[in-house]
């Protein structure tokens, strides 16, 4: 054999059967025509090819060695009859015949030429070749040689050091889990010690800690991907594939064990991990990039991260040319050249196409060049022919790359699976085959199994380990394998098993010479290959990139700089022009307060974004792009610029609009003290956000650290009032340390003029040498403080300390940043695996609840059944042997649909720029009973558009045409009348299957069918879709939950429990299943079509056994028009006549129609030059006979007597009482099956209750012992913000369940789902508001106040609970999602607290607020009631630092002296033991209350109007939610036509 270091270039050459290299001069120049336009401006800017003696030295003549077919390859002469032929790494062994006519010089392709024939290149046309097999070939070893040629591998010491191909001998991998699991609830709090002790005495300590039995993901597995093979992995979701594909791409992280030997090169995979990660690669199925960069900013990041050296690039190269060059090239290959400028884009951001999307993460891969590549199931949710350019483009990066790939597909067509060279068969961890692909259709047939007629070979593979799908060839039926062991051990018996081993032996043995040849060539700089470019050039590219992310988002930028702004004005004028005297100290140091909080809290959203980039960054580090580390200093090296930007923005409104120290030495350093802060902050919560494993954890730690760092900054605890148990907090919080250097440099050349009421006493007789200042830090007989003496003791604050705390925030700095750099350095892939199948309790199949009791794994047959047992679930989802007759017996029950639904000059059109678009245009068509109907066409056709347009779901554009059923006008019941099986599987989460049925069948079968009847409907759906074995299972989430073809079934199921009387509508029913799963639900719908239902059905492309099940077609092109409606006809023959007869070319006998039609019409062929087909279908007889049938269905079906769903004109089936009574229902069992959202509500209340009392625990008399009273009070309400972010989601989850799939449905109305998500929320408020409570109230403010006082603040307390509940609620109500509401909490939140009468008192607001603001902001009215009560008939004593002291005049007394002022501000004098006078402030805490406009005597009125303000919550609640869910576009829509 020869050696695998030889010329890529060469694999593409040499590798291959010579008929695969026959192209057709008609391909080439479709292929050149195809975008001629489009390239017109790339060829202005692309290099000039190189001279031809250039390229030849770079070309040298080698080959592949690869694993031989045992079968001969046919006669190229009929090969190139079918055209263009994937790329194959098998050798060729017929030498081509050279077309004549043709000249080398006319023949020359171009460079454009190539790119095109290879990116756009197709299976399975029948066109005929331009240039000889010679000619092409040559010319892309030229083109190749720029990139992988040997003229680059000689350069390249990096390309001599590659660990080429990968070997893995006796592979087994375990994992833990049964597969199963039970539905956690609420009452898992009090029932989880009795159950853990009877576990532990029945079954065992194992058993007891819930820890599931380890068990075999992988068994026994052995092969070899030699370099430029692809190998296809095959298996139904959660056989193994997965597994397989992690740890072929070393990622092992999240499995118990893995056993055996897999090597790269020769090399172990532990050495391979440890110094060679950049040669392996895992690309998950998720296309992970960011979504605001451009393709061209996403691919030349990655060329950055991989540029090589010098050493390893050609002579001269520079790294900018090698940048340029890679991304000219790699992007005209996948053909994304056109891509470059528009942004990569996600489900929020408008992007690139899903195909191109696909093809930007080939290019990354690309650019990596990995020598193994594993790719699992990328294809999910492309149609067919992106599907195809994808694979082809992975081909094309295997043979030029010369790598080993292996790729995860579900639905692989014919011309996909021809791409591969070797196919792995995967069932239940076991191997059934790994051996050539065009090998394994024989071998299964020779076991006993038929093909049968039009199946694809990949769905005949799958099909063979499948009971229910298998062909079974006569005679064989008691001699085939049935359990994958007996597949596996079939498979090792055979000759394809020992070809396996002998040539794993050949490759190990080039290996060793390869390992020598590589160490021979090995340097210092290629002795470890993990990163390509240093640290500190990853840290560089790193920065940029984010900057570019985040100028891609400038709207989000400037959203936030324009709320900074907006916020900052709000403040300023809060705190507008503080006066310097007395009065305004308090405000200076809260207006310093808010500057330094509002700042760093901004922080915040750094938790979100360091989650929702983790699988971006830990992709890339799997990529070897950059270390994590590196990503966290970029990420802090852009906050420098952008954390500068936003501070300077809110400080220099705030600063000066608040009139604080006008200096430019204490304005600076002001700025500069809040920028290290907030710069400090990013990296504290980035840390958290690192350290933590999700980013429920996370919320959880920064609600507690939030709080701490408020309370121990020193505002509103003076240090010397912080309890010692928690008093160390102000130590490790950098904000204390920012707070004391803000306050030194404000206060420490301030002289504080004394005031009335600060100046005491005033009056008659009062003169200054026998006054002083209520201020802490007066002296005796002066009107005036220093500020400096006033920080000091009110604070124990030195200005010598600024610059030391300076020191310290920076060291702060330094520890958060070096532990983001370490949490993302250690972060891990979430543990892979298969989805967990989660059962309400005493629902499970009796083997699944035994297993779940004993904690072993079941036996690999259900006991009750002896059938198989599901892959996924550990479960077995298979009927009884009864289940046939049961089907039958529920398909016959089924509701048979009398009606026929005709739509005619359907016209469809949308605002659009300046002008319309129209997506429908004279649309015709119909449904009938008995039938079922598919609706296609390319991607773009209108089909979903149609599809909702005929279901009367459109809300958005104008709509014309006339939609009849019977001839008549739709019923108002014709939403509910009719089923539609929604595209997006969306249900309730925490329902079982059972559960959602009966909740669609109760709410949309007549009220006049008994519930009994209903709910026994539902069991005979749940036998007809053969759920029974998880009827009781939770639909959950996708990997927590029923997989994607259950759920399909459930969607389905749910829509045929409402016996939909009219017709059913489906959208894209087998989107994302494997070929199984599509198969079983086209099945279903066949059945039910033959049960009498009228179904409309739109699919993507679907395989030929698929589309043989529909009886008609509706047909669309681009632009929404008609190509074709009739009848399908046996083998699609009615089809095919008629696209034969109109010009079409001739369908070959093996292709697949679906296929056929769409490449007819030019479907997704933007360059498309043949005829219009709509305008031929519009001329033709056959429409002329569909308009004359439709018309005469019309006439005959309105003489007909109505059906009763036509004589039924209620809008919903049910009255309003049912519907709420039923919604209710629903949403607390949901609440109760979701207790982690309801422990971390009553866990956050918890903490946050004994946070607040340890705090202020065993308060005393003094001044500050009442502030702190009014301050534990207002922390209280601090609790109100996290406590929203939690519940929004939930808010938001039942809406979008309710506005994308139940009020379309008229199941319900909105008056229910508002009526339910408001008050599931509200008993356990008001028990986390009880612990809550208790936790608070007795050890601090409440300990010796009398129990009217408790019970009032209790009432209002519970009444504040149900505040924060409908003020989350109200905000949410009118936000479009999650993110746009959780940014709108702190703005209103702001807005009630910033007026209420604490940050700022009463007296002190700017006239402007307190004249209106302060009467409307709810919490003034909260904080009232329960200070009012807190502060009533209670002593106040001062401590000695908060008397004011000073001298009575001669002959008087302190009392007679200061009587008169007294009687009139309050307080009380006495006289001290050398005879000064000392005055206290307040007598009581109501005088206390007084000074913020505080009384007892309003508790009740407060209780009152607070209570008022949650009914306002309510009410907007109910009205935002009215018109957000239609009302609001009708109403704008009636206004627009007036």
């Amino acid at each position: 054999m020869d050696s695998v270091e030889k010329g890529v270039s060469d694999g593409v050459a040499g590798a291959q059967p010579e008929a695969t290299r026959a192209t057709d001069s008609v391909a080439l120049e479709q292929a050149d025509s195809l975008d001629r336009t489009k390239d017109a401006s790339s060829r202005d800017v692309a290099h000039s090819s190189p001279s031809e003696e250039a390229l030849e030295k770079e070309i040298r003549p080698a080959s592949i060695s690869s694993y031989a077919s045992t079968e001969d390859d046919e006669p190229s002469s009929k090969k190139e009859s079918e055209g263009f032929e994937p790329i194959k790494t098998q050798q060729s062994k017929t030498p081509s015949s050279k077309r004549p006519g043709l000249s080398k010089t006319d023949s020359r392709m171009t460079e454009n030429d190539v790119f095109k024939a290879l990116s756009r290149r197709r299976t399975g046309g029948s066109l005929a070749s331009q240039f000889t097999h010679e000619e092409e070939q040559a010319e892309i070893e030229r083109l190749m040689s720029r990139m992988f040629g040997r003229g680059r591998q000689e350069a390249s010491e990096e390309e001599k050091t590659r660990h080429v191909g990968v070997v893995w001998r006796n592979l087994t991998v375990k994992g833990m889990g049964l597969g199963a699991a039970l539905q956690p609830t609420n009452g898992d709090f009090l029932l989880a010690l009795p159950r853990f002790l009877t576990s532990l005495f029945k079954n065992g300590s194992q058993a007891a800690r819930g820890k599931p039995p380890v068990r075999n993901l992988l068994n026994d597995f052995t092969g070899c991907i030699r370099p430029g093979e692809m190998t296809l992995v095959l298996g139904q979701p959660g056989s193994g594939c997965s597994t397989f594909l992690k740890v072929l791409g070393n990622q092992r992280f999240g499995f118990e064990g893995i056993e055996g030997d897999v090597t790269y090169g020769g090399t172990p995979a532990k050495i391979m991990m440890k110094d060679y990660r950049g040669e392996v690669l895992y690309n998950p199925e998720d296309d992970l990039h960011y979504a605001t960069l451009s393709v061209k900013n996403t691919i030349e990041f990655a060329l950055r991260t991989r540029t090589p050296g010098k050493d390893s690039r050609k002579e001269g190269e520079t790294r900018a040319e090698y940048v340029k060059e890679f991304l000219r090239v790699v992007t005209k290959l996948f053909w994304i050249e056109h891509t470059l400028g528009t942004k990569v884009g996600d489900e929020y951001t408008r992007g690139v196409s899903g195909g191109e999307k696909k093809r930007v993460s080939i290019a990354e891969a690309m650019i990596t060049r990995a020598s193994v590549q594993a790719w699992d199931n990328s294809t999910r949710g492309l149609d067919a022919s992106t599907a195809l350019e994808y694979v082809q483009s992975i081909r094309s990066l295997t043979n030029m790359a010369h790598v080993s790939t292996a790729v995860a597909l579900y639905q692989a067509g014919e011309s996909l699976y021809d791409l591969f060279d070797k196919v792995l068969l995967i069932d239940q961890g076991q191997c059934l085959y790994y051996g050539p692909a065009d090998s394994a259709k024989a071998y299964f047939q020779d076991l006993g199994f038929q093909c049968p007629e039009r199946w694809t070979t990949a769905d005949f593979l799958t099909s063979v380990s499948d009971e229910h799908e298998r062909s079974v060839r006569d005679g064989f039926e008691n001699r085939i394998p049935r359990s994958a062991e007996q597949f596996a051990e079939a498979y090792r018996k055979s000759d394809i098993y020992q070809r396996n081993l002998s040539d794993i032996n050949a490759f190990e043995q080039e290996l060793e010479v390869q390992r020598r040849e590589r160490l021979a060539n090995q340097s210092e700089a290629t002795k470890k290959k993990n990163y390509t470019i240093s640290f500190y050039k990853q840290v560089l590219a790193c920065t940029q990139r984010q900057f570019l992310v985040t100028i891609g988002d400038r709207a989000s930028l400037i959203g936030k700089w324009g709320g900074i702004v907006f916020q900052s004005l709000i403040v300023g004028s809060l705190f507008y022009n503080m006066p310097k005297d007395a009065s305004g100290v308090f405000p200076r140091g809260g207006a310093l307060f808010f500057i330094l909080l509002f700042n760093a809290l901004l922080a915040l959203a750094e938790l979100t974004a360091s989650f929702s980039s983790r699988p971006i960054m830990l992709k890339h580090k799997s990529f070897s792009f950059y270390r994590p580390s590196a990503f966290a200093l970029a990420q802090t090296f852009l906050d420098v610029p952008l954390v500068f930007i936003q501070v300077v923005l809110f400080n220099l409104i705030v600063y000066f609009m608040s009139n604080l120290a006008r200096t430019a030495s204490q304005f600076f350093i002001n700025i500069l003290l809040v920028w290290i802060t907030t710069m400090t902050m990013y990296a504290f919560f980035r840390a958290i956000g690192a350290l933590s494993g999700s980013l429920d954890v996370a919320t959880r730690i920064t609600g507690v650290a939030i709080q701490a760092l408020i309370t121990y900054t020193g505002y509103l605890i003076p240090p010397t009032k912080m309890r010692p148990w928690l008093g160390w907090l102000r130590w490790i919080n950098p904000v204390q340390y920012a707070f004391e250097a803000l306050m030194a440099n404000e206060f420490y050349n301030l002289e504080i003029e004394c005031t009335p009421p600060y100046l005491v006493p005033i009056g008659p007789g009062a003169t200054p040498q026998h006054q002083s200042c209520l201020l802490q830090g007066s002296q005796p007989g002066s009107t005036t403080v220093a500020g400096a003496d006033y920080i000091q003791t009110a604070f124990k604050y030195q200005r010598s300390h600024l610059w030391r705390n300076f020191g310290i925030i920076i060291a702060f700095f330094i520890l958060f940043v070096v532990l983001t750099m370490l949490g993302q350095e250690f972060a891990k892939p979430n543990a892979g695996g298969g989805a967990v199948t989660i059962f309400k309790r005493g629902q499970a199949p009796k083997s699944v609840e035994k297993s779940l009791e004993t904690a072993k794994e079941p036996i690999s047959s259900d006991e009750e059944t002896g059938g198989p047992v599901n892959k996924e679930a550990g479960i077995d989802t298979r009927s009884d042997s009864d289940a046939p007759l049961a089907r039958d017996q529920s398909m016959g029950a089924v509701a048979k649909n009398e009606t026929v639904y005709t739509f005619t000059d359907v016209n469809y059109r949308i605002p659009y720029e300046k002008g319309e678009r129209q997506l429908l245009q004279d649309v015709q068509g119909y449904v009938r009973p008995g039938k079922l109907t598919a609706l296609m066409g390319a991607s773009g056709a209108g089909k979903t558009t149609l599809l909702n347009t005929l279901a009367q779901r459109i809300n958005f554009g104008t709509v014309t045409g006339n939609f009849l059923v019977d001839g008549r006008p739709l019923p108002r019941s014709f939403a509910r009348a009719t089923g539609f099986a929604e595209q997006m599987d969306v249900h309730e989460p925490t329902a079982t299957v059972r559960e959602a049925l009966q909740f669609s069948a109760l709410l949309r079968q007549p009220k006049e069918v008994p519930v009994a009847e209903k709910y026994e409907y539902c069991e005979r759906i749940i036998d007809l879709l053969e759920m029974r074995p998880i009827a009781g299972a939770t639909i959950g989430k996708i990997g927590s939950g029923l997989n994607q073809e259950q759920r399909k079934r459930v969607t389905i199921g749910v829509e045929l429990a409402s016996k939909p009387e009219l017709l059913m509508f489906l959208d894209e029913p087998t989107s994302g299943l494997d070929s199984g799963a599509a198969f079983n639900i086209v099945r279903f719908l066949r059945k039910l079509a033959d049960a009498g239902q009228a179904i409309l059905c739109t699919i993507h492309q679907p395989s030929s056994v698929l589309f043989e099940h529909f009886d008609e077609l509706l047909l669309l092109k681009t632009g929404g028009r008609v190509v074709y409606h009739g009848p399908l006809g046996h083998d699609s023959q009615s089809l095919i006549d008629y696209f034969d007869r109109n010009g079409a070319k001739t369908c070959p006998p093996d292709a697949n129609p679906a296929e056929y039609m769409l490449e007819a019409i030019g479907a997704g062929n933007p360059d498309y030059k043949g005829p219009d087909w709509a305008d031929i279908w519009a001329s033709s007889s056959e429409h002329e006979k569909r308009s004359e049938e439709i018309q005469e269905m019309i006439r005959t079906r309105s003489t007909t007597t109505p059906s009763k769903s036509l004589q039924d004109d209620r809008e919903f089936a049910m009255p309003l009482s049912t519907q709420v009574s039923s919604v209710i229902k629903r949403d607390f069992t949901s609440y109760y099956r979701n207790p982690e959202y309801i422990s971390g509500k009553i866990i956050l209340h918890i903490f946050t209750g004994l946070f607040n009392m340890l705090t202020f625990l065993n308060l005393g008399n003094s001044s500050i012992d009442m502030q702190s009273r009014l301050f534990s009070i207002f922390m209280t309400l601090t609790i109100s913000p996290p406590l929203i972010q939690q519940l929004q989601p939930q808010f938001l989850a039942f809406r979008n369940i309710y506005s994308s799939r139940e009020r379309n449905s008229r199941i319900y109305s909105w008056i229910a789902f508002v009526t339910g998500a408001v008050l599931v929320e509200i008993p356990y408020s008001i028990f986390a508001g009880s612990i809550y409570f208790v936790c608070w109230w007795f050890g601090c403010v409440g300990q010796h106040l009398p129990s009217f006082a408790s019970g009032y603040t209790y009432l209002l307390l519970l009444l504040f609970e149900l505040y924060y509940v409908s003020f989350g609620q109200a905000i949410a109500s009118f936000s479009p999602n999650e993110l746009l509401a959780s940014l709108l909490v702190p703005i209103f939140f702001l807005f009630v607290v910033s007026f209420c009468g604490v940050v700022v008192p009463y007296a002190g607001l700017p006239h402007f607020w307190q004249s209106w603001m302060y009467y409307l902001t709810p919490f003034r009215y909260l904080i009232e009631g329960f200070v009012g009560v807190a502060t009533h008939n209670v002593e106040v004593r001062c401590s000695d630092s908060e008397f004011a002291r000073f001298t009575p005049p001669p002959g008087q007394s302190c009392q007679n002296y200061s009587a008169a002022f007294i009687q009139q501000a309050g307080g009380y004098v006495q006289t001290a033991a050398n005879g000064m006078c000392e005055f206290c402030q307040y007598r009581s805490g109501d005088e206390f209350a007084r000074s913020f406009n505080v009384s007892y005597s309003h508790k009740w009125r407060d209780f009152g109007i607070f209570a008022a303000f949650v009914g306002f919550n309510l009410a907007v609640i109910f009205v935002c939610s009215w018109l957000y869910l239609g009302a609001g576009r009708r109403m704008l829509a009636r206004i627009r036509k007036r």
